[in-house]
């Protein structure tokens, strides 16, 4: 397979950073930012200490500002078009709506809705242009199921499932292909010390995966959505 060009926004750990590694690991050139510069700049360094022959170039921005996700999109343009999106970047803070501070909204949209939209609008010409390219939006299982203490987390992750579902449908003529991804409980950050001795909940490398292979089907099909949850079922 020839090497590929990807873009992945929230690199600098957890899904991010395990998607950057198996896509490194096939040798694609690999576009990465992260709001953190130094975080990120680590996770380029180890990853290109891993594998040397692989083309990896960053920049830190802060995609819940619009200019700063579109100026990401054209530093990435001005590389290469891409042929992958990966949509991933995003916070999550708890709170039930009634309680949860002022603000909090709007600020969940910004980052996890706001982010893929003007990073996206920005790159889809280019893919439209050449008629190829696959997008994954990183929901959640937030997306399709409220819970408690969700809050505006959740729904501005219910907002960006309708937002991968319009993408999908308007660009079903062009030959770019749209995935939205909904992990269940997955250990990142967000889980603090969680102790998962236990195998309770899921690894970020199960995510990474299931997306690497989507990306090896046939011009022809599409994996619409992935949907992964713990075995034994939502916390």
């Amino acid at each position: 397979m020839p090497a590929l060009t990807v873009v992945i926004t929230g690199a600098s750990r957890g899904i991010g950073q395990s998607l950057a590694k198996h896509f490194a690991q096939r040798g694609d050139q690999l576009l990465l930012t992260a709001r953190n510069k130094e975080t990120l700049t680590k996770t380029i360094a180890a990853l290109q200490k891993e594998f040397p022959s692989c083309s990896i170039h960053g920049q830190a921005a802060d995609l819940s500002i619009p200019e700063q996700a579109r100026e990401f999109g054209r530093w990435c343009l001005s590389f290469s078009e891409p042929d992958i999106l990966i949509n991933n970047a995003g916070q999550f803070l708890p709170g039930s709506l009634a309680e949860e501070p002022d603000g909090q909204l709007e600020q969940q949209l910004r980052v996890n809705l706001g982010s893929a939209y003007h990073l996206t609008r920005t790159l889809i010409p280019s893919m439209v242009q050449r008629g190829t390219g696959h997008i994954f939006t990183i929901c959640s299982i937030a997306s399709l199921q409220p819970y408690a203490q969700g809050g505006s987390y959740s729904i501005s992750k219910y907002a960006l499932h309708g937002f991968t579902k319009n993408l999908r449908e308007e660009l079903k003529p062009t030959g770019v292909k749209v995935t939205g991804v909904y992990p269940g409980a997955v250990l990142t950050d967000s889980w603090g010390d969680f102790d998962n001795s236990s195998g309770r909940i899921m690894e970020v490398e199960d995510v990474a995966k299931m997306i690497v292979q989507a990306t090896q089907l046939s011009p022809q099909a599409c994996v619409e959505d992935i949907v992964l949850r713990p075995r034994l079922g939502d916390l």
